[in-house]
């Protein structure tokens, strides 16, 4: 189910654009506007649920397809020396948009 109001619910439903650089019935994946890395993705399944407690098991099963897609969609974008993965949960983590969604960043050393 998609929130109408929520900014990922309307980049999944096509009403904004993305750089995309994955789909299926299950997940989106586009480039992040603000980038942190050379490479900065975001997984976002296509359900909508903004933080992990709030999933159910078709949620769970969402995000376990996601995790699992993710090394090749890395591969495939310029992440084949390593990346991370974040998944920020609530503002006080600096969760901006309340969609789950996991950042993958690479191309690059990262810090800490």
């Amino acid at each position: 189910m998609l929130n109408c109001d929520c900014l990922f619910c309307k980049i999944i439903e096509g009403k904004i654009p993305s750089a995309k650089v994955y789909e299926d019935d299950d997940m989106l994946v586009f480039k992040d506007i603000a980038p942190k890395a050379k490479v900065h993705l975001l997984a976002v399944p296509k359900t909508h649920f903004a933080l992990l407690s709030e999933a159910d098991e078709e949620g769970y099963a969402m995000l376990s397809h996601i995790l699992k897609k993710i090394p090749g969609i890395a591969r495939a974008n310029g992440c084949g020396n390593g990346f991370r993965l974040v998944i920020n949960q609530g503002e006080a983590a600096g969760q901006t948009v309340p969609h789950l969604h996991v950042h993958i960043l690479g191309g690059e050393t990262l810090g800490w």
